[in-house]
């Protein structure tokens, strides 16, 4: 009986260290808010593809729960203006931080 006992205390203890270990802190994200903003930086560079304005392969998207930092060249400011448009249209976007640079 004690085997038992020690069986399932090993792992409740394994399912407490494996749920905690998959939490999300303020530096780091959980599961769930990883899948969400990978789906957020792949729209966002879907609409970037779609617009004539936005040369989708010079601007790289990073997304960080919800907050999407744009970097990279455009070619005017109307052209990042239209990127941070873009972006902040996407379901999903907190935040949009701007930090393309005009060639």
């Amino acid at each position: 009986m004690k085997i038992a006992q020690r069986f399932t205390a090993i792992l409740v203890a394994a399912a407490a260290l494996s749920l905690t270990a998959c939490a999300p802190t303020a530096h780091q994200q959980g599961t769930g808010e990883y899948i969400d903003d990978a789906v957020i930086t792949s729209k966002v560079k879907a609409a970037f593809a779609a617009d004539p304005t936005v040369k989708a392969t010079e601007v790289q998207v990073e997304t960080f729960k919800g907050t999407v930092q744009l970097s990279g060249f455009v070619e005017s400011r109307e052209s990042a203006q239209k990127a941070v448009q873009l972006a902040r249209d996407v379901k999903g976007v907190k935040e949009v931080r701007n930090n393309t640079v005009i060639k």
